[in-house]
């Protein structure tokens, strides 16, 4: 099964203070993978960004080319600066993807997860594998003994690596409380399953950090996920939102996308922006600037299914 979606993506800071000078770096631009197929991404940035040499506020991805750079994972990263005076800035990102159905996790299939903790060790003449750095602690995904007993509770000895990470996967869910405003984006995986409360970040986090307690890959994937209302209530624009959810190394089945903030595999609800070790590597937008006094975000993000 094959679905089209269209994404629009729009955040807008408007400051307390005129901005004298601002550089930013945005991860906006979306992954192709197998499973995904990215037709028409467009991005206008309100002020123009300094000596782009451009008229045309809306740039395509053939323009938008010598702007962007790769990270050690593939993501594609653009930075722009403004040295002019501006009071707001806004990022509007449009685009529009074919998704097909991924294989479902198997959790009859694969070894066990202690075997895979094993293959990922570090021993003298192994080489490097990609899974390797997804295993190591991160700014906001840092393993320690509270996580590593929490994951444990999932992953029973013996059990299969994606019944185990399927069982992270709902008990995360069902501990931990969607609470918007609970958390900030620099809240870590340790303090957010402390408090048993947090946002999909938040979950995305405890379960990377988790995994890593006991030597397992994990890896942070951001996106947006497509919201279906209740029969009946028409959907506003830009009800939907960006999204985390995380994608676990399983040697049989490659990397198993797993959704903890709504306890299901990621599938034709979830477009793919970029992954890395945790949101730090992924931030959609982040910047330094000379003034602007307190800024106020808005963020709309709307994704619909586009009709054959």
């Amino acid at each position: 099964m094959t679905v089209t979606l269209s994404v629009h993506h729009v955040t807008d800071y408007t400051y307390g203070a005129a901005v004298e000078w601002a550089h930013h770096t945005a991860c906006l631009a979306p992954r192709e993978t197998p499973w995904q197929r990215v037709a028409g991404w467009q991005l206008s940035i309100d002020p123009l960004p300094d000596a782009w040499g451009i008229e045309s506020v809306a740039l395509d991805a053939a323009a938008l080319a010598p702007h962007l750079r790769r990270d050690p994972w593939g993501n594609r990263h653009l930075s722009f600066g403004h040295a002019r005076v501006h009071e707001e800035l806004i990022v509007d990102s449009r685009f529009v993807v074919e998704l097909q159905d991924r294989p479902a996790p198997d959790p009859n299939r694969g070894p066990a997860w202690e075997a895979v903790a094993r293959g990922l060790r570090y021993r003298a003449g192994r080489g490097l594998q990609e899974a390797d750095e997804f295993a190591l602690a991160s700014a906001y995904a840092s393993p320690d003994e509270a996580l590593a007993a929490y994951a444990r509770r999932a992953f029973l000895p013996g059990r299969t690596l994606a019944a185990a990470g399927l069982a992270l996967m709902h008990q995360i869910h069902a501990d931990l409380r969607y609470l918007p405003h609970s958390t900030t984006v620099v809240t870590r995986a340790a303090d957010a399953l402390a408090q048993r409360s947090g946002v999909c970040q938040d979950f995305a986090h405890v379960f990377i950090a988790a995994c890593r307690a006991l030597g397992l890959a994990a890896r942070y994937v951001s996106g947006y996920l497509l919201t279906r209302p209740l029969p009946g209530v028409p959907k506003l624009v830009g009800a939907d939102a960006s999204h985390a959810w995380v994608e676990l190394w399983c040697p049989e089945q490659g990397w198993l996308a797993l959704d903890p903030t709504n306890a299901v595999p990621a599938n034709l609800d979830h477009v793919t922006l970029a992954w890395g070790r945790d949101y730090a590597d992924v931030a959609p937008l982040r910047g330094v600037l000379r003034g602007g006094g307190v800024a106020t975000l808005k963020v709309g993000v709307t994704v619909e299914p586009v009709a054959a």
